[in-house]
């Protein structure tokens, strides 16, 4: 009997009970919905909730110090371009802290005694670092800077556009010489997130340091007062030295890629730390969150075994004539077996096609609906791109296994019955 002639057979004994059939694949699809969409959650929860979190720059950034071989020393330009080399590194970021305060004015408001700390950075690294800002935009030109939010007490966008007056201070043996500079706004970075702290510093780009830097003479602007003793001026470096680097960041392209990288720059001799580690016992209890999940709803699938079990062995019942002519005409008990799991597999795989089509129509329904929800009972907004319900194609692959192999699981025992049948009792119909 070749397969195809199976498969025959399979069609024709499944359109005498059409009715039986349909409730038969109907509880199969609505387990195996049921499975998918009750997984579906962990795994939504789980890039909402932890994938939002180590995808921003404090989980996936690596805070490295300095080299095993050079004590205290500041990195170098060759180790910046190492750290960059690095694979899966997203971004090398560092903050170059002005050691003057340059003094700001916008429109006549002096900040100079407000605390204000002016900050050169590499905007290039940042925006790949996840730099973020509040209003306008980031420094395309030397002379622009982007302000903290904090450095206007009210609404710190009305500066943006403004000119921010600034003066170098150096000294020509014992006189005071004060060189203005200006700058101008073109952004406000984003609000701390911790409501305490209070962000007025002063965002500049290289080339406007490499101009303060031109004018005082020393690196990062330090200052050489001739009343500062000998130690104190030796925290100034000279401008014919290397610039050195402060605040290095590694930022890697995901938080699963911190603790590869982080072992291969202390392997090189870096001194690091990040925090991405401590994050591991919550992956595991998601991991162990989508494993229960996934087992109360497999739980759904073996019920739905039950009605193929019935069904199959109510068709090998009906069925006894045909097997017994079957036998008679010198049929393998393996070609009957088959047949009776052919019928029960196509259930498995058509309640799985159903039931999967169905968990993807409820899974969009309920991230489209929760929100509006939350919004509207709660009076509360969900974070941009929080998805409740996430169906990746393991978790498809993985219910439509299941579903299969339970449907064929389901059809073997009546399989099995169907190839004990004797030939004259069935061909008597007398089962």
């Amino acid at each position: 009997m070749k397969f195809t002639d199976q498969l025959a057979f399979v069609r024709q004994n499944a359109r005498k009970n059409k009715s039986r059939l349909f409730m038969t694949v109907l509880a199969t699809a609505m387990g195996c919905a049921f499975l998918i969409v009750l997984a579906s959650v962990g795994f939504g929860l789980h890039k909402s909730i932890v994938d939002e979190i180590v995808n921003d720059r404090l989980v996936t950034a690596i805070e490295v110090w300095g080299k095993e071989d050079v004590g205290n020393e500041p990195l170098t330009d060759a180790d910046m371009d190492y750290l960059s080399s690095v694979e899966h590194v997203e971004a090398v970021t560092f903050r170059h802290y002005l050691q003057q305060s340059l003094m700001p004015k916008v429109e006549g408001t002096d900040l100079s005694e407000e605390g204000v700390q002016s900050i050169a950075v590499d905007f290039a690294q940042e925006e790949k670092a996840g730099f973020k800002l509040h209003a306008g935009r980031l420094p395309l030109a030397a002379n622009e800077v982007v302000i903290g939010y904090s450095l206007k007490e009210t609404s710190p966008e009305e500066w943006i556009g403004k000119t921010m007056e600034l003066q170098v201070l150096q000294y020509e043996g014992e006189r005071e010489v004060l060189t203005p500079l200006t700058a101008n706004i073109v952004g406000v970075k984003a609000a701390p997130t911790k409501e305490w702290e209070a962000d007025r510093s002063i965002y500049m780009g290289i080339g406007l340091l490499d101009e303060i830097e031109r004018i005082a003479g020393t690196r990062l602007a330090g200052v050489l007062d001739p009343k500062l003793s000998e130690e104190e001026l030796g925290w100034v470096t000279p401008i014919t030295e290397p610039r050195p680097y402060q605040s290095v960041q590694v930022i890697a392209e995901s938080a699963e890629r911190v603790k590869g990288i982080a072992e291969t720059i202390r392997e090189a001799g870096y001194y690091n730390h990040s925090i991405a580690n401590e994050l591991k016992q919550v992956n595991v209890m998601f991991f162990i969150m989508k494993i229960g999940l996934g087992f109360v709803g497999t739980i759904a699938v073996l019920i739905a075994s039950i009605g193929i079990y019935n069904t199959m062995t109510m068709a090998v019942t009906e069925r006894a004539q045909d097997i017994g002519i079957m036998k008679a005409i010198g049929a393998h008990p393996s070609t009957i077996r088959r047949l009776f799991l052919l019928e029960s597999g196509w259930i498995g795989i058509l309640g799985a096609v159903i039931g999967t089509v169905v968990a993807y129509g409820i899974s969009i329904g309920v991230n489209a609906a929760m929100p509006i929800v939350i919004e509207t009972f709660m009076e509360e907004t969900l974070p941009e791109g929080f998805v409740f319900s996430l169906i990746p194609a393991s978790l498809t692959a993985f219910a439509c296994f299941v579903s299969l192999a339970v449907a064929m699981l389901s059809g073997a025992g009546p399989a099995r019955r169907a190839t004990r049948i004797d030939v004259l009792r069935a061909l008597r119909r007398d089962l």
